[in-house]
């Protein structure tokens, strides 16, 4: 086997982990976060 393999995979791993991440932060955190409130009852 090669020097290092499990090196580089780990530094592999690392780098699909951080994009990962870097992706889900770009995301919002809940749909109902961003409606409007609406009153009760409008007809009232």
């Amino acid at each position: 086997m090669a020097d290092n393999f499990l090196e580089k995979h780990y530094e592999a791993y690392e780098a699909r982990k951080a994009a990962w991440l870097r992706k889900k932060k770009h995301l919002p955190t809940s749909v109902k976060h961003h409606l409007p409130e609406r009153p009760e009852d409008d007809a009232l």
